[in-house]
């Protein structure tokens, strides 16, 4: 993403600063700056699903000792309880400790720590809508769990060896400065986007209109809200060209959901952001013909450490998809003596009696 330190958001803007040309709402006559801070405060307030809250006290009032990872996935449906819990789990710590995930925000916070934060919580009902939001918080929450899966989906294919979990946390956070211009200008997004197609088209159209893009923005506020500087930058430069690492994955993936939902995307660019993870054509073509992408197949994430050896989990994998003791030792290069061994170590480590026993214990556990 080009960065022109002129463009940067002042939040301690001059109210006589010119005003983006937006159109000739009231607001014209607020500062730049006032009115970026005015919405950063608002969000402040932004409000979580009704239901998502509900699920979320549900599972910690009836939790039991597997439920972590239920606990971990209903606060990811909801990107407000994803910003609540990490902002708080990072002010637990005192900084000495940067929490990335919903994970590790729990592990700080406590079940009974969540459920206090969350019953706290504003919130949203489809139904029953304020005028200040509208259906704001629900299609962001669609969009923004769209692109997590889209980005699970691609970490998948490249063999991604970073923190999934962070990278999932940053997915469901990648377009947060869309809420704070949503609030900060009436005109957006459809009156600054005019014509616009695509998201880089767009994205485009926000800095000549606005002289900040959202994606600037969304690095101001997560910096703001005290969160760990690595996922700020990943939101910041989630649409630069040359971005690599988390910041390239959700750039694909903002493109692939984009895409999904019947939005407009660039070939050209969509090759180029898929060069930039390494993912070849062929599996770029594999990805687009599974979307849109559903949560039902997604991984299910380790609740703890996995107890077996890299190469007991590639045993256990091979053993899960239906192969013998004879073709798992063909297929990886071992004796089936050796295999044995394994397994047998893999059913003392897992505390099972069968083959059954030990694929259900890890797959329960995110192991596999």
């Amino acid at each position: 993403m080009a960065r022109n330190a002129n463009r940067q958001p002042a939040v301690t803007a001059d109210a006589n600063e010119t005003p983006p040309r937006i159109g000739a709402q009231g607001q014209r006559q607020q500062g730049h700056g006032h009115r970026l801070t005015a919405a950063f405060e608002a969000l402040e307030r932004f409000p979580a699903l009704a239901e998502s809250r509900d699920r979320v006290l549900h599972l910690v009032t009836n939790g039991n000792d597997k439920s972590t990872t239920e606990l971990v996935a209903a606060i990811e449906r909801d990107v407000a309880l994803v910003i609540t819990v990490v902002r708080y789990a990072n002010k637990a710590t005192g900084g000495r400790r940067k929490i990335t995930t919903v994970r590790d925000a729990v592990e700080v916070l406590t079940p009974g720590g969540v459920e206090a934060i969350v019953t706290r919580t504003k919130t949203f009902d489809f139904f029953e809508r304020t005028a200040q939001w509208d259906s704001t918080p629900d299609r962001f929450r669609l969009h923004a769990i769209a692109t997590q899966q889209a980005a699970d989906r691609i970490a998948r294919e490249i063999n991604w060896d970073g923190d999934i979990d962070s990278l999932l946390v940053t997915a469901l956070l990648h377009d947060i400065g869309k809420l704070v211009l949503t609030y900060a200008y009436d005109g957006y997004p459809q009156q600054v986007h005019g014509s616009a197609r695509t998201p880089q088209e767009r994205l485009m159209r926000e800095r000549r209109e606005l002289g900040v893009d959202h994606a600037l923005v969304g690095g101001v506020l997560a910096r703001r809200w005290g969160l760990p500087n690595s996922l700020a930058a990943a939101i910041e430069r989630h649409h630069g060209d040359e971005e690599g690492g988390e910041a390239a994955i959700i750039r694909l993936a903002d493109m692939l959901s984009h895409y999904a939902e019947g939005g407009d995307v660039s070939p050209d660019e969509l090759l180029k952001a898929s060069r930039n993870v390494r993912l070849t054509v062929r599996q770029l073509r594999s990805i687009l013909y599974e979307l849109p992408l559903s949560g039902g197949g997604e991984r299910r994430r380790p609740t703890s450490p996995s107890p077996l050896s890299p190469r007991e989990s590639d045993v256990l994998r091979q053993l899960a998809e239906g192969h013998v003791y004879e073709a798992i030792a063909k297929n990886l290069h071992l004796s089936t003596s050796t295999v044995r061994t394994h397994l047998h170590n893999i059913y003392g480590k897992l505390g099972v009696k069968d083959r059954a026993q030990a694929v259900l214990n890890a797959a329960e556990n995110g192991w596999l």
